[in-house]
């Protein structure tokens, strides 16, 4: 069946999980004039005010280091070379991924209105396609957000549009859409939250995004160019040691981690900073712009301290789209697809994306 000009649309313009998934001018998170699905006025990043919890409660002390920052087997894409040296600074870290219990706190204190709660902004959103892209029926702009739904049968993996779904009411509160709901997963991560939504929840806890270095330093757990934060062996062999995808992606998941979908936070060991989660379960949100080259403009045989990523964002694979960077994989990842899970994976993604594999944790 044809799918109608918003799916492809949105499909289009915010996936970019595995083929390349913001704003140009760097704006402020939220628009004055935007309201949520039920026509209530949106807060501003500017009116939300720190909640005044100082302390590292839930948080892990990183020591920084030096590392190399890149690629560390056959399963590295282009924009992971070349492997680089990277000096970081201690800083502390959440010892894992924002649970819906702690973005429902952050909601209640501030009003705070999610972007897949807003009807999409059409003039905003062709700034992210090729020109003459035609706009959909207003019917078809309404709140909503992209939802896993695997296939029955086998498909081709270069369609992703066969296991993501446009659907209407689908936000943090409702993962897989009306009728769905959260009770009883306050522990497990937030999703159908975008980068906006997360320095926004940033900015309440006094804390901020990590850097794409500082995540990768973490994620190596002091480990040494190992490929994983537990080290080198294989995801599959042996004990489960994330929640990834077991089996043939994207219809059958065999489970053997105990998970089809999410997992609560620290269901598996953490990794040498005890820090949970730092491979699969959700994708988790960068401070950093994405470019395609950026390793190669920054690598120095002295090394980069601190390295905050590029100045803007640049994806050949989508030229319109600016993108921030996403790390760690989720439960959809497998060997067969996108090896999400491996520490110097990239992931890049529009800024007002929201998925349900797509989360963050914070740092300070």
């Amino acid at each position: 069946m044809k799918r109608n000009t918003l799916t492809y649309i949105l499909l289009f313009s915010c996936i970019s999980v595995f083929f390349s998934f913001c704003n140009q001018n760097k704006e402020t998170v939220n628009n004055q004039d935007s309201k949520d699905s039920t026509g209530v006025a949106k807060i501003n990043l500017e009116d939300i005010s720190f909640n005044g919890d100082t302390s590292k409660r839930g948080m892990v002390r990183i020591p920084g280091g030096t590392f190399m920052m890149g690629g560390d087997n056959d399963q590295a894409s282009e924009d992971e070379y070349p492997k680089h040296k990277v000096m970081v600074d201690p800083f502390w870290m959440d010892e894992h991924e924002v649970t819906n219990a702690q973005f429902d706190a952050f909601v209640k204190a501030t009003g705070y209105i999610t972007t897949a709660e807003q009807k999409p902004d059409w003039e905003e959103m062709k700034k992210q396609l090729p020109p003459d892209t035609p706009k959909p029926d207003e019917s078809e702009l309404v709140a909503a957000s992209l939802v896993f739904t695997p296939p029955s049968h086998s498909v081709d993996l270069n369609d992703y549009s066969q296991w993501w779904s446009w659907v209407p009411g689908a936000n943090w509160k409702h993962p897989t859409g009306p009728g769905s709901d959260i009770e009883g997963k306050e522990n497990y991560p937030v999703v159908h939250v975008s980068w906006d939504d997360a320095v926004a929840y940033c900015k309440w806890a006094g804390k901020r995004l990590p850097s794409e270095a500082e995540w990768e330093f973490a994620a190596r757990g002091g480990l040494i160019n190992n490929i994983y934060p537990w080290g080198n062996e294989h995801i599959n062999d042996r004990k489960p040691k994330a929640n990834s995808w077991e089996g043939s992606f994207p219809d059958k998941n065999t489970a053997i981690d105990g998970f089809s979908a999410l997992a609560p936070v620290k269901s598996f060991s953490p990794n040498g900073y005890r820090l949970y989660d730092m491979a699969g379960n959700v994708w988790e949100w960068c401070s950093d712009w994405y470019r395609n080259d950026y390793y190669k403009t920054v690598s120095n045989p002295h090394g980069v301290k601190n390295p905050q990523g590029p100045s803007d964002s640049y994806d050949p694979d989508e030229p319109y789209v600016p993108k921030r960077v996403a790390r760690g994989g989720s439960f959809m990842c497998n060997d067969s697809y996108c090896s999400g899970y491996r520490v110097a994976r990239r992931m890049k993604t529009s800024h007002d994306s929201g998925m349900s594999n797509m989360g963050f944790r914070c740092v300070r």
